[in-house]
């Protein structure tokens, strides 16, 4: 038998109670919930019956009876006569929720750092050999638009349910995102991939740039500032590359412009459509190649391309068709597991990673292709990354200090309420807050994306 017994104790003194007639104080029994929670079960032997008493003391005193009541229990099995110790752990839901959510970003950017560096690797073995980078790209996205079609016809994802407004909404992010692939593609058949990425390091500054010159949105000074280490110590890199070459070089501008008309687009265009993630970028992928096929074949063509491929075969033998097929499958893989870390995580948190990711790929490719390199030009690599990692960080705090007087009522429990400062909540890095923290109610205005 379980139960539960209420007293409730009168003090000694009646001079601060009103006068006023008390009834006598009674004993209170009430059976107890049944504990449910296997957790809770596992503890308790169910052979022999268990008390437990709860004694609850009560006052009168306004003051006192705002503050959190104690409850003192204690447990005893029927056949004994005196108290068991017994100690219930409740796990830490939320310290276990945030251990694997910190668990599973680290494995996201792991495995993005790997992925693309590795295919930045066979990508430029493959265009040294096959210098036909429009035909590259567009291997790229045929074998990533396969994978996920045998994806979906396998049921090994789940196929999005699209209609013709969505495909509509997702053109010119297609058509911006194909003019960004190519563009990279051949600046890196010119130049080291180590200084193709050292320029493509300088997209925040254009990405401010078109925002201010044609959509007209203004930034505070600060922003405007933190572009000069990366304007600077790209153009110090491009004065100093041993094997410039301009087409390279611009190749890299046009990709850093090109995507940073795809963020917008993406931004303006598929705001609020379900499609997300691994599937967003298949669709992507699809529509985007069917956009690059006709201009791949109207500026290369079917005879050069036969002719580079018997060149390159005879030259690197059957290993060349492993470097093509691996840089089109792991293209696809790093895009995916990168669109699939910006829904588990803050757009900053993503940069930061982003420009972690571009270290990764510099250090690498110049180990790996013995990329001659001067000490000015290493300066000036690592000024423009270290610009980046500044202008992410300067442009986060703009919006925690616009937002730092936003208050979030967070209901945790029936009843209870905890108000939490927005600044307190996102700290410098980022933090995703989860979805159980705040329920139905979001904020009204959000600088970053939460689940």
């Amino acid at each position: 038998m379980i139960s539960s017994v209420k007293h409730t104790p009168f003090s000694a003194s009646t001079d601060f109670l009103p006068k006023k007639r008390f009834l006598t104080p009674t004993l209170k029994f009430s059976p107890l919930p049944i504990i449910q929670n296997s957790i809770f079960n596992n503890k308790f032997s169910s052979e022999k019956p268990l008390h437990i008493s709860s004694t609850q003391n009560l006052t009168f005193s306004p003051k006192e009876q705002q503050k959190e009541l104690k409850t003192q229990c204690n447990a005893y099995e029927a056949d004994r006569s005196r108290p068991l110790d017994i100690n219930i752990e409740v796990l830490d839901e939320q310290a276990r929720f945030e251990a694997a959510q910190r668990l599973k970003i680290g494995i996201y950017f792991a495995t993005w750092w790997a992925l693309n560096v590795v295919f930045n690797i066979y990508n430029k073995k493959v265009l040294n050999a096959f210098p036909y980078p429009w035909l590259t790209s567009t291997l790229s996205l045929a074998c990533g638009s396969l994978m996920m079609l045998v994806s979906w016809a396998t049921r090994i994802a789940e196929a999005p349910k699209t209609d013709l407004e969505f495909w509509k909404s997702l053109f010119p992010v297609a058509v911006a995102h194909t003019i960004g692939h190519v563009a990279a593609t051949v600046s890196m058949s010119k130049v080291a991939v180590s200084f193709t990425h050292i320029i493509k390091s300088g997209e925040p500054a254009f990405s401010v740039l078109v925002s201010r010159f044609l959509f007209g949105e203004t930034l505070p000074m600060p922003v405007y500032m933190s572009l000069l280490p990366i304007i600077g110590g790209c153009a110090l890199a491009a004065v100093t590359e041993l094997n410039f070459n301009m087409i390279g070089f611009m190749g890299a501008m046009i990709s850093n412009l090109a995507f940073v008309f795809r963020n917008i687009f993406s931004k303006k265009g598929m705001k609020g459509k379900s499609v997300g993630g691994m599937n967003y970028y298949a669709c992507l992928s699809m529509m985007s190649l069917l956009i690059l096929t006709p201009f791949a074949i109207a500026v290369e063509g079917p005879q050069m391309w036969a002719a580079g491929w018997q060149k390159a075969i005879a030259q690197i033998g059957p290993n060349f068709v492993w470097w093509v097929a691996a840089q089109s499958i792991f293209y696809h893989l790093y895009n995916q597991v990168s669109y699939m870390s910006l829904d588990q995580i803050s757009p900053l948190t993503f940069s930061i990673g982003n420009t972690m990711k571009r270290i990764s790929v510099i250090v690498s490719s110049i180990i790996i292709f013995n990329t001659p390199v001067q000490p000015v030009n290493a300066l000036g690599a690592a000024i423009a990354i270290l610009g980046t990692f500044i202008y992410s960080q300067v442009y986060s705090h703009i919006f925690l200090v616009k937002y730092e007087k936003f208050k979030i009522v967070v209901h945790i429990f029936p009843g209870d309420q905890m108000v939490y400062n927005w600044q307190k909540i996102f700290p410098p890095f980022g933090f995703v807050l989860p979805t159980w923290l705040y329920g139905d109610k979001r904020p009204a205005e959000q600088p970053f994306n939460l689940l």
